[in-house]
């Protein structure tokens, strides 16, 4: 019983880390999509934004989302990294496998 709750536990924690990975190659896609609309401010992309916006705006909104979805990834790193320690005791506490 001890030994599957520890597999899960591992289990969650190592999903918890591809979930993290994926997540940060989102964001340096995403910051890398960011750069390149900021140093070419194409007008069809202002457009898809809305009418009467400019590119002051849209910077402070991009910039502001990525800030977020960042510590949103901070969190999910802490969290997998807190199921990975809590895997590492659990195997330690239970005599290893």
């Amino acid at each position: 019983m001890h030994d599957d709750f520890e597999r899960k536990i591992q289990g969650a924690a190592i999903a918890e880390w591809w979930v993290v990975l994926f997540a940060a190659g989102l964001l340096t896609l995403s910051w890398m999509a960011y750069l390149a609309a900021m140093a070419a401010q194409p007008a069809w992309f202002s457009s898809l934004w809305g009418p009467n916006l400019d590119w002051a705006y849209v910077q402070n909104v991009w910039f502001w989302a990525l800030a977020i979805f960042k510590v949103g990834i901070w969190l999910m790193a802490l969290a997998a990294l807190w199921l990975t320690l809590w895997a590492r005791q659990l195997r330690k506490s239970g005599g290893g496998s």
